[in-house]
Order: structure tokens, then sequence, then C-alpha cells
């Protein structure tokens, strides 16, 4: 992460997550609160198990790939912790970078677990994701000694998206299909792959004059420009949401309000069990 693409590579990642599951959660909510009004095509059980389940797979890829890159490319500890020759602890920064990738591997494997089998409670899901961005919080809360004051300034920022993340994910663990946290979570999700994106511009810019690290105005500067950045998540998330309750109302208006009713109760109960995902 020592880099402009080292930062912009996990900021393009939580930017993609935060879009998806914005859109995932807008979809399922307007669903769920629309069917009522006419008839479609809902998504069954098993289709939002596979969705569930690409997800899970997903994450779990780019996690092993993030931990992979920590270790072998760039001049990586190659998995030795220790040099006994020297005495001293190889490449601690990439060590916790793949500690960091670790627990969200985790959370994928569990997610993937919990939706391709019955051997686990649904609740287990939110509860290693939100363990997982409070490690990565932790992690970063200690990452920051002997660097400079604007350097610390824009990690510390950094810092309240991830916790915040992780409290909410935690909520949803007794609160689960609730759209408001659901949808906060996608805000700091967003704003946290934002935000790293905007780390590299002010660490290693690619283009332009340095920043001055110890210029106090500049600290004011990028406080004001991380509120900037929550001000555009919660009006992306606003937008996706709008736009995908309204896609979805106007397509159910249009639909003739016959299919409900032909359901077998089977198909009902298909139905009933889908509220809960």
């Amino acid at each position: 992460m020592g880099s402009f693409k080292g930062h912009a590579l996990p900021g393009s990642f939580f930017l993609v997550a935060g879009l998806w599951w914005t859109a995932k959660y807008s979809l399922w909510y307007a669903t769920r609160r629309n069917k009522n009004i006419g008839s479609t095509r809902l998504p069954s059980r098993s289709s939002l198990r596979r969705l569930e389940i690409f997800e899970s797979s997903v994450v779990l890829f780019f996690s092993v790939v993030g931990m992979l890159a920590e270790q072998f490319l760039a001049n990586g500890p190659r998995l030795h912790l220790y040099n006994s020759t020297e005495q001293h602890w190889e490449d601690v920064m990439n060590w916790q970078h793949t500690t960091m990738y670790l627990f969200f591997a985790l959370a994928g494997t569990v997610s993937l677990i919990i939706h391709s089998t019955e051997a686990a409670p649904l609740a287990l899901e939110r509860l290693l994701l939100a363990i997982a961005f409070f490690n990565e919080g932790f992690l970063f809360l200690y990452h920051l000694h002997g660097r400079s004051m604007l350097d610390v300034h824009v990690h510390q920022l950094l810092l309240f998206a991830i916790f915040g993340e992780a409290l909410v994910a935690f909520l949803e663990v007794f609160h689960r299909g609730n759209i408001t946290l659901e949808l906060l979570r996608c805000a700091l999700t967003f704003v946290q792959g934002s935000w790293f994106w905007q780390i590299g511009f002010v660490l290693y810019p690619p283009s332009g004059p340095e920043w001055d690290m110890k210029d106090h105005n500049n600290m004011m500067f990028i406080t004001m420009c991380y509120s900037w950045h929550l001000a555009f998540a919660m009006f992306i998330v606003g937008v996706v949401y709008c736009t995908i309750s309204c896609v979805v109302r106007s397509r159910l208006k249009r639909t003739p309000p016959m299919e409900m009713g032909l359901l077998k109760p089977r198909d009902r109960d298909a139905e009933s069990e889908d509220e809960i995902l």
C-alpha cells in the first residue's frame, strides 16, 4: 500500500462494494415493499442464494489475491515474519495488510458456507463482517507511529468510516434486513473507498506539486474534504435507491395483478422466506 496504486486498488474495491450493496439492498427492499401492488417475477430463494454465493466468492477471491500480493509482490516478506540473522521483523507493514485481508477472507468464507449450506445461522455473516471491519480499523489505528502530521490525519479520518461500518454491521446482527442500517453501511463503504483514493493523491500525488505535510491549513482543507466525500457518498446512495425504487414500482404497476393469486401455497411460503434475506 505504500504507493498511489496501493491505495487506489483497495479504494476501487470498496467503491464497487458500496455501489453493489446499495443496488442489491435497494432492489430487495423495493421488491418486498411494493410486491402487493401488482405481480412480477419476484426473485426466488434459490436465485437470492446464488447471488449471495457469487458475492461471497468474489470477496474471498480478492482477499486472497490481496494477501498474495502483499506477501510476494514488490519485495514482500514472502511469508518470512522474523529475520533471526539481523534480529528484526520482516516487512511488518505488509504483514499488517495481509492480516487485514485475512479477516475479509474469513468473512467471505463464512458467508459462502452460510449461503451454500444450512450449517450456520444467517446472523453469523454480519458478525464476521463487523469483525473484519473492526480489525481493519484496529490495525490502522496502530499503523501511524512516527508519520508526519498530515499523513496521520488522513488515516485517522479513514478510521471514522471503518469503525462506523463495523458498528453498523454489528447492529445488523440483531436487525437484519433494516434498510436504514444497510444503506448507512453502503454509504460508509463508499466513503472508505473514495477516501483511499484521496489518501493516494495526498501522500503519493501522481502529478502536480507535493503536499506540505506540516501545514495546518492542509489539515483543515482535508477535514473539509472528508465532509464532501461523506456528502457525495450519501448523494450516490440516495440516487441509486430512489432510481431502483421508482423502476421497481413502475414495473409492478404495469404488470397484471394475477400471478400472485395463482401461486401455489409452497411458492407463497418461499416468498415469505425471502423476507429475511
